[in-house]
């Protein structure tokens, strides 16, 4: 078996965040459930947007459990690509869009 940094069976051990702080445990899940309830968007909808947040963030636990999510909701392959793709596009574009203000102080103080 590959040894990782990150061990897949620890994403079963989320919940266990609120043993050492219950109180602010338990409000983050109330907080995290109520985002993922249907609403304006669909429980659907907000799985493939926390699928392209995961990858941008970089959360194997994340991309794991909304790939899974995204199974359970039929979501396909390929929209799930594209998702990543999008979450991509956002990352590298911010990247580059801050190219801006070090043109900006490269002609400040090339002056």
């Amino acid at each position: 078996m590959e040894k990782t940094y990150y061990k897949p069976q620890d994403l079963k051990k989320f919940g266990d965040i609120t043993n050492w702080n219950k109180e602010l445990g338990d409000k983050f899940f109330e907080y995290y459930n109520a985002v993922f309830e249907s609403g304006a968007l669909t429980a659907r909808e907000k799985s493939l947007i926390a699928l392209a947040v995961s990858h941008v963030v970089q959360c194997p636990y994340c991309i794991d459990a909304y790939t899974q999510d995204g199974l359970k909701r039929g979501i396909e392959k390929e929209e799930m690509m594209e998702a990543v793709h999008v979450g991509a596009a956002i990352k590298s574009g911010a990247a580059l869009v801050h190219g801006v203000q070090m043109m900006n102080i490269h002609d400040k103080l090339s002056m």
